[in-house]
């Protein structure tokens, strides 16, 4: 079985990372970036569109 994960961009910083859609918080929600604390809602770290759509699908 494969893993899907989700790839994360900070806004501010711009680390990137991937988590499992499990592993986050629900798109509307706040979410705070590992490496700089930046708060956004969760939606605006995803990558790409198709991150944001599996998020939404499976998180």
């Amino acid at each position: 079985m494969v893993e899907t994960t989700v790839q994360l961009l900070c806004p501010e910083c711009t680390k990137e990372w991937q988590v499992t859609p499990d592993e986050l918080p629900e798109t509307t929600a706040m979410f705070h970036c590992p490496n700089c604390h930046a708060s956004r809602r969760m939606s605006e770290f995803t990558r790409t569109d198709r991150d944001l759509r599996t998020l939404k699908q499976l998180g």
